[in-house]
């Protein structure tokens, strides 16, 4: 443990109560939400991302502490382990090394060496390998290793066999690997050349593509490994054949005079051409593509996260509509809370375009509900339908908007059980127009409906390693979920099971009591819930929040357990809970101008990162930190592609971030990429240092391809 400890703080470069207090609070069951927010004091204030991470490689270390010590026993048992074997196993520090080590012992299926061994053999390639021999020929020797009984026919035979055996010891041997693995990816090239020339598609640029290992970006890996999946690439790693013979040569090869030596020599150039390199070449892709998929589900769940805590839409009537040709296009409307009011299906696009009585049809519902603005999906028939509803608007005096919203994953909510539970009564097409309103209105509420891994943020990542990328998600949208927190009254039971320390059991289980005994008046009733015990409490209590509630403090982000404190201090200031729940804390700000906060931490007997805590949730008792978020750009009228001309500075919100920079929606059909290049006077290494999904930014119109529907956008020397 102390071994693991030193490492995660010169990993993470924390300090050592940091990361010991940490892995206390994790192992004893506490949730990453639960300690990001309520444990500060013992983690020195890290982040839920810093804590997952960590958390991530903790898993790691004892993952691999626990196949060292399964490989020393293993080893062991052979009664093979040495002291300077068993050293080098305990300082490795990955898995690779370790497996390394273990690969002499590893029982093996039949090879070209344990065939030539069982043939007797062994104690020939002894000979040749110890190379004592200078006087005579080693075929002389190996006559005596000839045996009809053991299928020794020649001295070629014997002599060959003895080669098999210590080219498969070569091999075997961790340092050698080490080194030749270390070689291959500093100087090695991968290569990949169209498996048919004659093909068209989108990996034709990789069609005769050649790039240092260790230069690849990530991108261009997944990309590469998707074309050759697809069987439109053949890919490999050009390895420093000549360095890496003349390495071998040099280790193996120890008297040059021998008469073994030349032999020993064609052992190791066969050991690594037949048993190395392609084991090397498989381990290099591997590691390529797990630290490429590695980043590529980094970037999904960063955008994720941007996505899912954009600012909701409040007090609006909104109009869902989820485009379509030939079915028509589906409209739901939702009223302020949610709530479904009207649904119906026009068809203004191809091919009946029928834009007369669409219009007639959606103007008439506009003005029954009083709808407030219109939310058009980004999928199939979404730039005819914007022409539509831009037009549409222009007839209408009352101020009415509309935007676009991202609409994966609609589909997939509206032929799911939960959305069928929801709306039993209304057809599987239009229930992705009412997941587009409502997705408007509260994204997060809305979004958590759906397997994140469909809500299309990310890159790639139907190449990554699935199960992998499902955690990831499930933490990001586990992390947002809390720092927001949820009405514990009107929250579905899908939001609720992202709330830290309650399963989907005890989700379904909240929401049976509250409609089998009304609203919830304070959170302590939470302890009546079935399965909800006092653990669970303690991690869910301070998420969960109660609008109406009894006790002013269940509508904020204060934790039960710090309710008393957060009495004292509100009496310190000369307050009470009811100044706190009217608004009334009247100079507020002054009062604080005049403390010191750690003199009343101490006086408090909390922690100065609680007590700021407490004191931004006392002035703003039911606060929304989305608000703070930039708010969507609401847009009357649509811009054309032809509308496009160079130098044009636009106003668009970033729709994703990937590698090689961001996509911007500045109104027209597709969104215009803003390519890493551009997106700063200053260089820039990684584009989320720069934008997050969901920034409103400022562009320039760089270059427009009407043929391919293509615009190329700038950020550099804009002036804000």
């Amino acid at each position: 443990m102390d071994l693991i400890l030193k490492q995660l703080i010169s990993e993470f470069r924390l300090k050592e109560h940091q990361i010991r207090n940490t892995i206390e609070l994790i192992d004893a069951g506490n949730t990453i939400p639960f300690i990001a927010r309520y444990r500060k004091e013992q983690t020195g204030e890290l982040s839920d991302t810093v804590l997952r991470d960590l958390f991530d490689r903790l898993t790691y270390l004892r993952n691999l502490q626990t196949r060292k010590e399964e490989v020393i026993r293993l080893i062991g048992e052979q009664d093979k382990l040495t002291d300077e074997l068993q050293g080098k196993i305990e300082k490795a520090v990955t898995l690779t090394e370790v497996e390394d080590l273990y690969r002499p012992y590893r029982p093996k299926r039949r090879t070209r060496a344990t065939i030539a061994k069982e043939k007797g053999l062994d104690p020939l390639a002894q000979i040749m390998w110890e190379q004592n021999l200078y006087d005579g020929f080693m075929e002389e020797i190996a006559k005596r290793y000839i045996s009809e009984e053991k299928e020794v026919h020649t001295v070629e035979e014997a002599i060959q066999g003895a080669l098999d055996i210590i080219a498969e010891m070569i091999a075997d041997d961790a340092e050698y690997r080490k080194k030749i693995r270390n070689l291959t990816f500093e100087k090695g090239t991968m290569i990949s050349n169209a498996a048919d020339q004659e093909a068209q598609s989108v990996y034709e640029m990789y069609y005769d593509y050649k790039e240092p290992v260790k230069k690849i970006p990530d991108h261009r890996i997944l990309a590469i490994n998707r074309g050759e999946k697809e069987k439109f690439l053949k890919v490999k790693i050009h390895a420093p054949e000549e360095d890496i013979l003349y390495f071998l040569k040099k280790e193996t090869v120890k008297a040059k005079r021998s008469i073994s030596a030349d032999h020993v020599a064609l052992a190791a150039e066969d050991g690594y051409k037949r048993l190395i390199a392609p084991s090397i070449e498989r381990e290099i892709r591997n590691d390529l593509t797990e630290r490429a998929e590695e980043k590529a589900i980094k970037v999904f769940g960063t955008n994720l996260k941007n996505l899912l805590l954009q600012p909701p839409v409040k007090n609006m009537v909104v109009m869902g509509f989820d485009p379509a040709y030939r079915t028509g296009c589906k409209i739901a409307v939702v009223d302020e809370t949610g709530k479904l009011l009207d649904t119906t299906t026009v068809y203004p696009t191809a091919p009946q375009s029928d834009e007369v009585k669409a219009k007639k049809e959606l103007l008439a519902l506009i003005e029954k509900h009083g709808v407030n603005v219109i939310a058009i999906g980004n999928g199939t028939a979404s730039r005819e339908s914007e022409m539509f509803v831009a037009e549409m608007l222009k007839s209408i005096k009352m101020p009415i908007y509309y935007l676009i919203v991202n609409e994966a994953g609609a589909s997939v909510y509206s032929a799911s059980k939960l959305a069928a539970e929801e709306y039993p009564d209304i057809n599987v097409s239009l229930r992705g127009a009412i997941s587009i309103g409502r997705r408007l209105q509260d994204p997060l509420a809305e979004l958590v409906k759906i397997d994140p891994k469909s809500i299309g943020v990310g890159q790639y990542q139907h190449d990554v390693n699935q199960s992998r990328l499902s955690e990831t998600l499930k933490g990001v949208v586990e992390d947002a979920v809390n720092s927001v927190g949820v009405d514990l009254n009107t929250a579905s039971p899908s939001l609720l099971q992202y709330i830290a320390g309650i399963s989907k059991a005890v989700a379904t289980n909240i929401v049976k009591y509250r409609e089998d005994n009304g609203k919830f008046t304070n959170r302590k009733e939470l302890l009546k819930v079935p399965r909800l015990g006092p653990a669970a409490f303690e991690q869910c209590a301070g998420f969960l929040r109660i609008p109406e509630g009894k006790h002013v403090l269940d509508n904020t982000a204060v934790h039960p357990e710090s309710y008393e404190a957060a009495e004292k201090l509100l009496d310190k200031l000369g307050y009470t809970l009811v100044d706190m729940k009217n608004r009334k804390l009247n100079d507020l700000q002054d009062k604080l101008g005049e403390v010191d906060l750690g003199t009343l931490a101490g006086e408090l007997e909390m922690g100065i990162p609680t007590l700021r805590d407490i004191l931004k949730e006392i002035q703003k008792p039911g606060r929304d930190p989305r608000d703070e978020m930039p708010k969507p750009i609401l847009r009357n009228d649509v811009l054309k592609l032809e509308d496009l001309k160079a130098d044009m500075v636009l106003t668009g919100t970033v729709r994703n971030v990937i590698d090689f920079g961001a996509f911007v929606d500045i109104g027209v059909k597709n969104d215009g990429l803003v390519h890493i290049s551009e997106l700063s006077d200053k260089y820039v290494k990684n584009p989320m240092e720069v934008v997050s999904v969901g920034d409103v930014v400022k562009v320039r119109v760089l270059k427009v391809d009407l043929e391919r529907g293509k615009v190329s956008l700038s950020m550099k020397g804009i002036e804000e």
